[in-house]
């Protein structure tokens, strides 16, 4: 009787000892797993070369999928991680799919706050979360957007603070545009103005200020103001980096001055 009790209790020990080895993973397959620096760094220099083709979405969809595969939980990138969140920022633009978009910019929102975290002393993160969180909730005005406002301008005011030139001053057009979308709430054009005049100082070739200032302008009923910025943005010499963007706003400025005058 002892002796088999001694034998249950060797058979218990054994068990125990194989699942523990089998719930192992070797250190080595570890280090294995874990990317290192030059191959993060070639995987981000690809994924801009695939972002600077995104007038086609594929390119977009490609570089998400390239840089997903080193976004891991126990080893993350700054580098990776905001540019992630600028990809799918852009790619949550250009899907017309009402998931892929929400999808997308859900997942930019969070890898640009995971990358404000992890370097809040860089503007990216704080851009990149900011702009894919308005996103959000300019499709969502009630679920999102209401809750939205106060994290979106904290973000924006932080780029400012940090670099009031990021992304050619774009952080001063997001919060223009909370102005414009929450007149009912407490915004208001003439601030929207204030905003955008203040970036034009800073950048005068910015495509897309120009396009919302003159729309708020319009909101603000100052026509001739708002025809002279519309009449720029066609006439702009557009900034290469941004040809697909700048295309969008020449149409849009076109479409308003056959609109509004």
């Amino acid at each position: 009787m002892k002796r088999d009790k001694h034998y249950i209790l060797l058979t218990i020990v054994i068990t125990l000892c194989l699942q523990f080895a089998c719930s192992r993973t070797p250190a080595t397959e570890i280090q294995t797993n874990i990317a290192s620096a030059e191959t993060i760094s070639a995987a981000v220099a690809e994924s801009e070369t695939l972002f600077r083709k995104r007038e086609d979405i594929a390119n977009l969809r490609a570089a998400a999928a390239m840089l997903s595969k080193f976004r891991q939980p126990d080893h993350r990138s700054f580098d990776v991680e905001w540019h992630y969140s600028r990809i799918c920022y852009f790619l949550g633009l250009g899907a017309t799919d009402e998931k892929e978009k929400q999808t997308a910019f859900e997942k930019g929102r969070d890898a640009g706050r995971i990358a404000a975290n992890m370097q809040p002393e860089k503007p990216d993160g704080h851009f990149w979360y900011g702009a894919n969180l308005g996103e959000l909730a300019r499709m969502n005005p009630v679920t999102v957007g209401l809750q939205s406002v106060d994290d979106i301008r904290a973000e924006m005011n932080k780029v400012i603070e940090l670099d009031p030139r990021y992304q050619n001053t774009a952080a001063y057009d997001v919060l223009a545009q909370v102005e414009l979308g929450t007149t009912m709430f407490g915004g208001s054009a003439e601030k929207a103005v204030e905003l955008l005049e203040k970036a034009l100082t800073l950048e005068k070739d910015n495509a897309q200020v120009r396009l919302h200032l003159g729309q708020a302008y319009l909101a603000a009923r100052r026509e001739k103001d708002a025809r002279a910025q519309l009449e720029a943005v066609v006439k702009m010499t557009p900034d290469p980096e941004y040809l697909p963007e700048h295309a969008t706003c020449v149409a849009e400025a076109s479409k308003l001055l056959k609109t509004k005058f």
